[in-house]
């Protein structure tokens, strides 16, 4: 009689008992030497393979921490450039208004110059024109006198007067009208 002979176990059914205990007992001696030998070599390859990996991961976090504030020195930085740049940008207006302003006044002070001189040297024509207009009307003056009067106004003091007398009658009617 067999232990197992009730179950049909097909092709796996043990022809002797002693094939059962002859496996049982080999199962128990590769149990004890996976667990004794080849487990501990396994937990210690998942340990060593753990301890990198943890490494690995914690190496990584610090770089990504020195990379954040890296970033962050960066952005700093940007933002302090960017002050330093409106800063610039305003010091530059405001040179830019003060050449300007400065351009403005010492163009105003040539053109005002130029003016002087263009009024002085147009008052310096004007008396010279007049002095002379002066003079010819002086002349022709004496000599339309003297066909009016009949006498010849060629005496210098008699030509002088009769002239300052009609230039002050001109001078007169002038300021009356």
């Amino acid at each position: 009689m067999y232990p197992l002979e009730g179950i049909n176990l097909g092709p796996l059914l043990p022809e002797h008992l002693s094939e059962l205990v002859v496996g049982v007992v080999l199962f128990a001696v590769i149990l004890v030497v996976v667990k004794l030998k080849v487990a501990p070599a396994f937990e210690d390859l998942y340990d060593r393979r753990t301890a990198v990996t943890r490494g690995a991961i914690e190496e990584a976090e610090r770089k990504q921490a020195a990379a954040d504030a890296a970033l962050a020195e960066y952005r700093a930085k940007l933002a302090g450039a960017q002050d330093e740049a409106a800063a610039i940008r305003e010091e530059a207006r405001g040179a830019a208004a003060q050449i300007r302003t400065k351009a403005r006044k010492q163009a105003e002070e040539d053109a005002e110059r130029v003016a002087a001189t263009a009024r002085a040297q147009l008052e310096a024509e004007k008396s010279h024109a007049l002095a002379e207009l002066q003079g010819e009307i002086g002349g022709l003056a004496t000599t339309l006198a003297g066909k009016i009067l009949g006498e010849s106004l060629a005496d210098d003091a008699r030509a002088q007067s009769a002239v300052d007398r009609f230039l002050a009658e001109l001078d007169q009617e002038t300021a009356k009208a």
